[in-house]
């Protein structure tokens, strides 16, 4: 059921973005000393354009597993938007639907430690970002017409990896960031800070997800955990655990938390009490968030295996497993009946690809 199969150029973590006829990613070629974001068509898999937004000042060293391009293109259904670290400092980026440049923002110097992922989130009329760092971070509301700061708020000197997240709890929509020790919520087109506890750990990669009432975030570093707390404001932490939701981002549906640890292990939680109703090994080593469609989840691991399996809270249901590639670290997108995975084949030399899947 493979449609086409597209050749990407360098490296990169992205996860394709589905837009329209066309296919978005990123990537970063190294030797080219680039970074790109790439259009494909999304029926061919042929490509359309490519626009290099940085060229030289790429950050060298970082974790063995980063990538230079590892943040998701955002699109508010005019304009595409895009973080990359460069020249020791975040960059938000916009461009037209051809491709071409219509601001760029530098939105805050970063200190590098294991590297930078945090993608850009398009919230009515601005564009949220994160840039957590060891020399003390920003988080920022830009505005999507001109790249023209609207506000911004300093965080803790501290290395952290998360995107922001818009989620609807409580009553109202409130950007969550976890990490720095802290969970906080601010008001996504002001900035102010609506709640913030001490909580989760310091190093934190997954978005935070909610059922409505609470956020649930996950870390990694120094402790593992899983956090639940009440978003209303009352500064209460519904149930934490020491479960390793540090990478792959969770999920929620009809009462239950459910989530694909680090290590491979398909979890599945009471979102208001965390009691444990399930656990059971699929894979080792995901990087990747799953994705759920439906009562389906689809979980791609390190070496490509994509697994999918019920969102039920009755037991571990697998459905399908198969593999695409020797790597991934890019989360699988879903649209229109076609599945789009980013993986690479490991030979002599490393070949990332972009594989359409569907009947």
């Amino acid at each position: 059921n493979v449609r086409w199969r597209a050749p990407i150029r360098g490296r990169g973590h992205s996860s394709p973005t589905v837009v329209g006829n066309r296919v978005y990613l990123t990537t970063a070629d190294i030797a080219a000393e680039e970074q790109l974001v790439i259009c494909l068509d999304r029926a061919t898999g042929k490509p359309v354009w490519e626009t290099v937004v940085h060229r030289g000042n790429l950050e060298k060293g970082g974790h063995r597993n980063a990538s230079q391009a590892s943040a998701s293109v955002a699109w508010d259904g005019e304009r595409l938007y895009i973080n990359f670290l460069n020249e020791k400092a975040v960059h938000t980026t916009a461009l037209d639907p051809a491709g071409k440049i219509v601001w760029q923002r530098r939105v805050a110097d970063f200190v590098a430690h294991q590297g930078f992922g945090a993608s850009p989130v398009v919230h009515e009329s601005v564009v949220l970002v994160t840039a957590d760092h060891r020399g003390g971070g920003k988080v920022a509301g830009l505005d999507k017409r001109t790249g023209r700061v609207v506000w911004q708020q300093d965080r803790p000197k501290i290395p952290n990896y998360t995107s922001p997240a818009v989620v609807m709890a409580a009553g109202r929509a409130q950007m969550i960031v976890a990490g720095c020790n802290l969970v906080s919520s601010y008001d996504p087109l002001t900035g102010h800070r609506l709640w913030e506890i001490a909580g989760a750990t310091e190093e934190c990669v997954v978005t935070p997800v909610t059922d409505g009432r609470r956020v649930f975030v996950g870390g990694g570093y120094p402790k593992n955990n899983i956090t639940a707390v009440e978003a209303d404001g009352s500064g209460k932490i519904a149930w934490e655990n020491g479960s390793r939701a540090y990478v792959p981002s969770m999920l929620v549906r009809d009462g239950y938390l459910f989530a694909v640890l680090d290590v491979g292990q398909a979890v599945c939680w009471k979102s208001d009490t965390g009691e444990e109703v399930w656990r059971e090994k699929v894979d080792k080593d995901f990087f990747a968030s799953p994705v759920m469609v439906g009562n389906l989840v689809y979980a791609t691991s390190l070496r490509g295996v994509t697994s999918v399996f019920e969102a039920t809270p009755q037991r571990y249901q697998p459905i399908a497993q198969s593999q695409l590639g020797d790597e991934a670290f890019a989360s699988p997108s879903l649209c229109g009946n076609r599945i789009y995975l980013r993986s690479a084949k490991k030979a002599e030399t490393r070949q990332e690809y972009v594989w359409c899947i569907g009947q």
